[in-house]
Formats: structure tokens, C-alpha cells, sequence
């Protein structure tokens, strides 16, 4: 069985780690080389060019940074003919709906199996393996991927192609609200005079506990908003909620808040910032006040 896989950057890079650590036959392509090169050690294969790493290979993995990036690759001519007949190509990107449909359509047409399969979990999910993977696409075609979307995750088939994205959307719009409510809770423990921590560990075994209010909730309290899943990406997410949902002619009220303050603190110049910064916007609205 051989393995390609397309994009190791936050998130690529840990998932493709794990393929190898299984002694997987894989082969690498990253535009930015120096991101891929490290996988070398664990017995990866890098190489040079699209047509490189997918020809004779019989999945291929993508994971890439926007629908931008996926058109580039995916509708790639040198990536298209070096493609295995019948092979599979699993995209898990966060990509809008219709790019996904887009694509799976013109690689049937080049008798090319494709399946949807957006990610949650982040950076720390994609290092232990325990990504909630959200599949859209054919169920055999699933069937025969489903050993290697366990070795990085959780996999769900959650329906026809498309809904993958979908799925993946309406997870943000959750993820998105949720970091919003806790950036607001641990703001008014802090003007209160509350401690941050000591109110999370309060929470233990309630209906607010979670890994967010955990794992986003302790970077606001320390100020730390390295990215492990960037603003800038989280507001692409936004963006296409709400254009999604307008396809369906679908109000959605709270993600058109959460969406301003992403793009907000993108506009102020925190792009690269983890979206957990959130909390920074509220700070800033109160600022303002």
C-alpha cells in the first residue's frame, strides 16, 4: 500500500508523523520544503513535485490551508495525470462545501475516488491521533480508508461528498460560540477579582466543562495566544459558515457576532494569534468603553 500526503504544516506535519510511526509507506510534498524535510527521520520520502509524489501511489492525503490552496493542488494538471486510475484522494482541508463537490466530481470523471474529510481537534489532537474526522463521500470508498483515518483520529462517515464540510463548519460555529462564552467568563472572574483557574477546576463535572474551556480557557488566563489554531483560519471558517448558510437561505445570528470579532482582530493585527485571542477583543470592546 502506498501513501501520499500533501501539506505538513500545523497540522499536516503531526498527522503525517503518525502515519509514519505505523512503518507506512509515505511519500511527502510540501511547497515549502523546509517543513517537510524533518519528516525524513521517521522514514518519510520527500519529494520534489506533485507529479512526484502522487504518481503509482493509492491514497493521497491533502491537508492544506484554505480552498485557495486545495484549487492549486487538486486542480493541478500535473497532479491530475499522474494520478493511479481508481486510487483515492482524501482532502482534509476546512474547505468551502461546494469545492469539495467541485472536486469530487471532476476526479470521478478520471475515475479518481475522493472523500471529504475535514478535521477538529487542532494542533494537540493532530499530535496524539485523536482528530474528530468528518467524512463525506461513498461508503466502500470509506470502508477502504478507514484503518488509516483511525491512526490519526476518529473517523465518522457523515454522508454523500460535501458533507464532510459541512459538518466541519457547523463543529466551528460551535467551537467559534463556545470560545466566545469562555473569553466572556474568564473576563468577568478577572474584573471581579476571581481566580481564573480556580474557577475552571470549580467547573469540573458541569455542563460548562470541556476541553475548551480547559485548553482556551488557560491560555487567556496566561496571556498566551500562540497559534495552535489561528485566528486568521478560524475567520476563514466564519466566512464560510455564513456563506453556507446563506446558500440555504439560513440566518445564524450568533455566527455573524463571532465572525465581526474574528475579523476584528484581524484587522487590529492579530491574525497569527491563537483564536483563543478572542479574549483580546473582548478586552478591547471594554477598553473602549
Amino acid at each position: 500500500m502506498k501513501i501520499s500526503f500533501i501539506g505538513t504544516g500545523l497540522m499536516g506535519f503531526p498527522m503525517a508523523k503518525n502515519l509514519l510511526q505505523k512503518k507506512l509507506n509515505l511519500k511527502i510534498f510540501n511547497r515549502t520544503l523546509k517543513k517537510a524535510k524533518p519528516l525524513e527521520e521517521f522514514g518519510g520520502e520527500v519529494k520534489l513535485s506533485l507529479g512526484e509524489v502522487v504518481k503509482d501511489t493509492d491514497f493521497v492525503f491533502t491537508m492544506l490551508t484554505d480552498d485557495a490552496a486545495v484549487e492549486k493542488v487538486l486542480g493541478n494538471s500535473e497532479f491530475l495525470k499522474n494520478l493511479k486510475p481508481y486510487s483515492t484522494v482524501i482532502d482534509m482541508s476546512s474547505i468551502k462545501p461546494k469545492i469539495a463537490i467541485k472536486y469530487g466530481k471532476l476526479l470521478k470523471k478520471n475515475n479518481i475516488n475522493f472523500l471529504d474529510a475535514p478535521v477538529s481537534g487542532g494542533t494537540i489532537g493532530a499530535e496524539e491521533g485523536s482528530l474528530a474526522i468528518m467524512v463525506g463521500g461513498d461508503q466502500k470508498v470509506y470502508n477502504s480508508v478507514i484503518d488509516l483515518l483511525k491512526i490519526m483520529g476518529n473517523p465518522t462517515l457523515v454522508g454523500k461528498i460535501g458533507s464532510g464540510q459541512i459538518s466541519k463548519l457547523a463543529n466551528q460555529i460551535i467551537v467559534g460560540v463556545t470560545i466566545g462564552a469562555v473569553a466572556e467568563a474568564i473576563t468577568l472572574c478577572e474584573k471581579a477579582g476571581v481566580d481564573g483557574n480556580k474557577f475552571i477546576k470549580a467547573l469540573s463535572g458541569g455542563f460548562a466543562d470541556g476541553k475548551i474551556l480547559h485548553n482556551h480557557g488557560k491560555r487567556m488566563i496566561k496571556k498566551d495566544f500562540s497559534p495552535k489554531g489561528k485566528v486568521s483560519t478560524h475567520l476563514k471558517d466564519m466566512n464560510n459558515i455564513l456563506e453556507c448558510a446563506n446558500d440555504f437561505n439560513t440566518q445564524l445570528p450568533i455566527s455573524n457576532l463571532i465572525q465581526s470579532m474574528f475579523k476584528s482582530l484581524v484587522d487590529n493585527g492579530n491574525s497569527d494569534d491563537d483564536h483563543s485571542a478572542l479574549y483580546k477583543e473582548i478586552e478591547n470592546i471594554n477598553k473602549s468603553k
